[in-house]
């Protein structure tokens, strides 16, 4: 599967639903970014499940800003609207693969009890 722009407009309908999204926050003008889209591309590719978005932050800088994204790329990984992982720095391709196993394998109950009780 392709990836998919997010921008301010589709952004909360993307990540807010059930299952996995990846976040990739990037800018044209970004070496580690530019060596880092093929390995995000190909993970896309791997992984029809999961939803692979890019937001570009020259274009959607309210989205960088609201997520305090200050280094690029960064990388942030969503599981039924919870944000689960938030790092700066470009992955491997054998680390963004054991990111995503790592993603699924959360018990999202435990992790809905955890946010209920630390409201």
């Amino acid at each position: 599967m392709a990836t998919v722009e997010l921008t301010e407009q589709n952004f909360n309908d993307v990540v807010s639903g059930s299952g996995t999204v990846l976040v990739d926050f990037w800018a044209a003008w970004c070496g580690p970014c530019r060596m880092f889209a093929p390995v995000f591309e190909q993970a896309a590719e791997r992984h029809p499940d999961i939803v692979f978005g890019k937001v570009d932050t020259e274009a959607q800088v309210a989205l960088a800003q609201a997520f305090g994204v200050s280094s690029i790329p960064t990388l942030m990984a969503v599981r039924d609207g919870v944000v689960l992982y938030s790092q700066p720095g470009a992955l491997p391709a054998a680390a963004l693969e054991q990111l995503t196993e790592k993603v699924g394998e959360v018990d999202m109950v435990e992790v809905r009890t955890s946010l209920s009780t630390s409201d």
